[in-house]
């Protein structure tokens, strides 16, 4: 039996978005720099305060690392990183996202993880082995540019807000129904109404996020000084790393390689030249 068919893909999806559009005009906001269209219905202020108790946590769960030369290096970049950011917003008159912020940094000793992150509010994770992908001072700035990039465009903020309006969205969607979506889960089994507002909705939506933070990473990187072409190099390394195993792209929450690093490539000319480094940090 085809249960994808019984709710009918493009159907189910128009509806939700029907449901949630109320919740996204009247929650509207932008994008600093890319002025996408974006929308906030969960505060800041919540996810910054739990994002501080899950750093925390993360600071005792996991094994720190002793390479206080590496760490202070991370800080440092960091450092530039966030003064060229708020400096950047200053010269601009725009409000400075990132004004209350609580900046920190942790190298955490892990070389199986070839990664970083940064959590609202500005609490960064920088794991070991990400160290043998970026190489240098300009590599690692590409990454911490990234990641800072989805703390300043707010973009866990707008991921949990649009999964409370999708929850909404197909709770009502399922009462117009007359049941119908639940029914089919029980019968088959699996959410099929999460399934398809995952790969239909999220997936999609989550890629755009990393464009965006990949495209913002660059300006940041690049206004704090950083030689941004090592960006497309970083992740060159990164596909020879993980030896082309990689989901789908349609399944996936990030890019294909193959697309970031081409899309890195096109945007790094414009971006050496509209954002040069700024001199007073």
């Amino acid at each position: 039996m085809n249960y994808i068919s019984i709710i009918n893909r493009r159907k189910f999806l128009r509806f939700i978005a029907y449901c949630t559009c109320a919740l996204i005009i009247s929650s509207c906001s932008t994008v600093p720099i890319t002025d996408r269209k974006q929308f906030k219905i969960i505060p800041e202020s919540t996810l910054n305060r739990q994002a501080e108790q899950i750093y925390e946590k993360v600071k005792v769960k996991e094994k720190l690392s002793d390479d206080l030369n590496q760490l202070n290096e991370i800080k440092e970049i960091g450092s530039k990183i966030e003064n060229a950011v708020s400096e950047y917003f200053s010269l601009n008159n725009i409000v400075d996202p990132t004004a209350n912020f609580k900046w920190e940094y942790i190298l955490v000793d892990n070389k199986k993880i070839k990664n970083a992150w940064c959590m609202p509010g500005g609490k960064i994770a920088v794991y070991s082995g990400i160290l043998e992908i970026t190489k240098n001072k300009h590599g690692l700035a590409a990454v911490m540019g990234h990641e800072i990039a989805h703390a300043v465009a707010k973009h866990s903020v707008e991921r949990a807000s649009r999964s409370v309006a999708i929850n909404v969205g197909t709770q009502i969607a399922d009462i117009v129904s007359g049941g119908k979506i639940s029914s089919v889960s029980r019968t088959a089994g699996i959410d099929v109404a999460g399934m398809l507002a995952q790969f239909g909705i999220m997936n999609p939506f989550n890629r755009k996020q990393e464009s965006e933070a990949d495209y913002l990473g660059l300006i940041f990187s690049s206004l704090a000084g950083f030689d941004i072409r090592e960006s497309a190099k970083i992740w060159e390394r990164m596909k020879e790393s993980n030896k082309g195993k990689e989901p789908p792209e349609w399944m996936s929450t990030h890019p294909s390689t193959s697309r970031r690093i081409q899309q890195i490539k096109d945007w790094i000319p414009e971006v050496i030249f509209k954002y040069p480094p700024i001199k007073k940090m």
